[in-house]
């Protein structure tokens, strides 16, 4: 038995539970013992979700890895765990490879992974008639079907995908599970019907998705992830429709808070880097604040932000051992963030981000309007976020502290997030947008 077409294998993906699907058309060079390339740049990371990214910096290629929950399905529609498939990172082109995909894996199409004799190669870098699927479950699960050459499904595909019928993303094709839908479109007519709306009380969602009444004064973004229909999350998960949504006051956003994972910091925690490096903010409270830029010494702290291990001319990570440091005025590093926990955490966000303005009324409960325009970024990457690291538009703004300092139970708040002025959002992307609502 066989999967009979592509509806067909669609169907057997949403019955596993995948939330989507992409494909690659595979070239001859996409085989066991030369990796399956994913692409020229570590966006793949943001599509495909993967395990801790750890750095491998021994042999000629110093790398990043990450393993993957990877499950192959054959033509009978059984599974099978493929324990030892990973992503494998190469700073150095950049690219990304899939590795250890056949690995004690018994359902593995492991005759039609095989690399070509040399004699007996055709197509090259071209498609050689093999279509990879890959569905995306909600828990992380990554199911995979390999098409063969001349098979109905990779037949099927070659002429959906000529005839304009599938988004391109990189190496991927998306295959829609549940019907065709323009999420760019559907976004912004619901923003727009936000706008025009006018003034929202107030509000969040639990975590069973009931509507409860919020009366801090930072209700902004719950206040539109609310009227968004989006349960507050801590994971990486979509927001709306695959789009992160950024709500915003100031002329800054907050992009990331990854927290030190190296340094002063992390050897002796939040509470004694604050004790040590923070300022008297009176009242019994201790501060560590200030906007810490890329080779400026903060005026606030006496510390310098330094990026090592990164060519900006180049936009390569030349140092996989490298990373952001915070570096104070004995030249020691009281905080640090490894390139492996940054790319970790950038890849964790969404390729789409949607900005959008409010204004608020300070009243109890506050209310809020979202403005127009709103801004949409799309197809972002790790080193456009490093250049503009390292050219000053995305800062380092803390704001850890530590209260009750001279109690025997002193409370702490760590705060670590690295920001960007809304006028300098367009650097990280490679399309952005103003869109009036």
């Amino acid at each position: 038995m066989s999967f009979a077409d592509l509806d067909a294998l669609t169907r057997y993906f949403r019955s596993v539970g995948a939330t989507r699907l992409v494909c690659k058309a595979l070239a001859e060079n996409d085989n066991s013992k030369q990796q399956i390339y994913l692409g020229g740049s570590f966006e793949v990371l943001q599509l495909l979700p993967h395990k801790t990214i750890r750095t491998e910096s021994l042999g000629k290629r110093p790398n990043f890895k990450a393993a993957l929950d990877f499950s192959w399905v054959d033509d009978a529609g059984q599974t099978a765990i493929a324990p030892h498939t990973q992503l494998i990172l190469y700073p150095d082109y950049p690219e990304v490879r899939l590795s250890g995909f056949l690995m004690g894996c018994p359902v593995a199409p492991s005759k039609f992974m095989q690399p070509v004799p040399p004699g007996q190669r055709r197509h090259f870098n071209d498609s050689d008639g093999r279509v990879l699927f890959l569905g995306v479950t909600a828990d992380d699960r990554i199911y995979a079907y390999l098409a063969k050459t001349g098979s109905p499904i990779s037949h099927e595909f070659t002429v959906r995908r000529n005839a304009g019928a599938y988004r391109a993303d990189g190496v991927f094709w998306h295959i829609p599970l549940h019907g065709a839908i323009d999420t760019r479109s559907a976004l912004l007519t619901r923003l727009r019907e936000i706008h025009q709306a006018g003034w929202h009380v107030s509000r969040k969602l639990d975590r069973e998705g009931r509507v409860i009444p919020y009366q801090a004064q930072n209700g902004g973004g719950f206040t539109l992830e609310a009227l968004l229909g989006v349960r507050p999350n801590a994971n990486a998960a979509p927001d709306y429709l695959g789009w992160e949504i950024k709500a915003y006051a100031s002329g800054k956003v907050t992009l990331m808070t990854p927290e030190p994972d190296s340094g002063y910091y992390k050897k002796h925690g939040v509470q004694a880097f604050v004790r040590k490096y923070g300022h008297d903010a009176g009242g019994d409270v201790l501060y560590f604040t200030g906007v810490h830029r890329v080779s400026e010494v903060c005026s606030k702290t006496g510390q310098t932000l330094r990026l090592r291990g990164f060519d900006h001319l180049k936009r390569k990570i030349i140092d996989v051992g490298g990373g952001i440091e915070l570096v104070d005025s004995e030249g020691d590093v009281s905080a640090a963030w490894t390139f492996e926990g940054l790319i970790d955490h950038w890849s964790r966000k969404h390729a789409a981000a949607a900005y959008i303005n409010y204004a608020k009324k300070p009243a109890a409960p506050p209310e809020y309007h979202y403005l127009s325009p709103v801004l949409l970024g799309e197809e972002t990457e790790f080193p456009l976020y490093l250049s503009a690291l390292q050219s000053g538009n995305v800062f380092y703004d803390p704001g850890s502290k530590v209260m009750n300092v001279t109690s025997s139970r002193p409370s702490v708040k760590a705060r670590s997030q690295f920001r960007i002025t809304i006028s300098n959002l367009r650097t990280l992307y490679k399309k952005f947008e103003s869109v009036k609502l």
